[in-house]
């Protein structure tokens, strides 16, 4: 099981223990509470996510092989999503990242319980983070 797999996993596995979508809300809540501190000087047009209805800022740096993620919204639900996108990719090489794909969004019902846009919001994430790692992948 590669890295990714394995966060997944472990996030779907930290779900399950939620009978209902408001604890899950919530949980996500509160996870996007406790993201790390994000520069404001990153806070730039060039590091925003299009896509999403709230704001987003998203940066991505090379640590080694790895991929270092940092993100933040102005939107509680997001910034939620966020902490659970660095999670499973934050740390990762580009590699597993590009040949994981993100199982953990249908098995976590996310489809079917985000809005339309916080679900394009989501996609559009998803498709910066496999865009960095592509990038990566070229650069080496």
């Amino acid at each position: 099981m590669s890295e990714v797999q394995a966060a997944q996993q472990e996030i779907v596995d930290e779900f399950s223990i939620f009978d209902d979508w408001m604890d899950r809300y919530q949980y996500l809540i509160d996870l996007g509470r406790r993201l790390p501190e994000f520069p404001e000087e990153l806070r730039v047009d060039e590091n925003r996510i299009r896509g999403c209805q709230s704001q987003v800022w998203f940066v991505a740096t090379r640590n080694g092989d790895r991929l270092e993620f940092q993100a933040i919204s102005d939107a509680a639900i997001v910034s939620g999503l966020i902490a659970l996108l660095l999670r499973i990719y934050s740390g990762r090489m580009p590699r597993d990242i590009l040949d994981t794909p993100p199982d953990f969004v249908a098995a976590l019902g996310l489809e079917s319980h985000l809005s339309p846009t916080r679900s394009t919001g989501l996609s559009s994430m998803l498709e910066a983070i496999r865009s960095f790692a592509a990038e990566a992948l070229e650069a080496a």
